[in-house]
């Protein structure tokens, strides 16, 4: 079973990594100090297990996690952490098992015989799920050109949708997701604001009205040269909105 070490210790990576040798059925293809590193492995490398810290620096484990499930091939997750508080958050993430530090060989025996069994497709689903009931992302996940990108959301000026597609707006540029605008609405709803059916503006980057030759109003974004269309159904709650920045 091909494993991938995520801990941002080194010590740690090195002691999973004598632990998996010791209990034997495994091939380590990787390691990763964080949860941004792991998503990029985890593309790279199509493991069939992650072996998951928790509190890491910049992306934790639990979003990392949740990221996965948008995976074509999702990998088994196990987390592996020092704090028992975040075992509800680990297992509404469908993690296979959920190891406290430090862990014993025959804990994490039982963990990978539980791994061997579990089922992508099952899994997959659950964790779409747990994605909408848990605490909002800090990056969205895109592909471009076969590469893994995220784009953390204090960055992205809007989301725009076309056909089955979400532009991305940021500061770097645009990038091309697979998610309901709905659901970003809903998940990130306290950041955003719909301006119109198919667009979601970032709050902190609204700056003001406009109207074009034609009289249509617009929305002024910063960073932004273009402002974008703004539909009669959202312009009083979005001039309240205004007012009050």
């Amino acid at each position: 079973m091909k494993t991938l070490i995520v801990d941002d210790e080194p010590l740690a990576r090195e002691r999973l990594r004598a632990l998996l040798t010791e209990v034997g059925g495994n091939e380590v293809v990787g390691e990763a100090a964080n949860g941004s590193q792991a998503l990029t492995e985890v593309a790279r490398l199509a493991p069939d297990l992650v072996l998951l810290d928790i509190r890491m620096p910049g992306m934790d484990g639990l979003e990392a996690a949740r990221h996965l499930a948008g995976f074509e091939r999702p990998p088994a997750v196990v987390f592996c952490t020092a704090y028992g508080d975040h075992a509800l958050e680990a297992f509404e993430a469908n993690a296979v098992d959920y190891l406290l530090k430090p862990v014993r060989s025959e804990r994490l025996k039982a963990a990978l015989d539980k791994a061997r069994r579990w089922s992508p497709q099952l899994a997959a689903a659950t964790l779409a799920q747990a994605a909408g009931e848990s605490r909002a992302r800090s990056h969205l996940c895109a592909r471009m050109r076969g590469n893994l990108v995220l784009i953390p959301i204090d960055e992205i000026h809007y989301l725009l949708a076309e056909d089955k597609y979400v532009v991305v707006r940021h500061g770097g540029g645009e990038v091309l997701i697979e998610e309901p605008l709905k659901a970003l609405e809903d998940e990130f709803g306290e950041r955003f604001v719909r301006i119109h059916r198919n667009c979601l503006v970032a709050r902190a980057r609204l700056s003001g009205l406009t109207r074009d030759a034609e009289g249509r109003l617009l929305a002024v974004i910063n960073g932004v040269d273009a402002p974008l269309e703004v539909s009669r159904r959202n312009l009083p709650a979005l001039r309240k909105l205004i007012k009050s920045l």
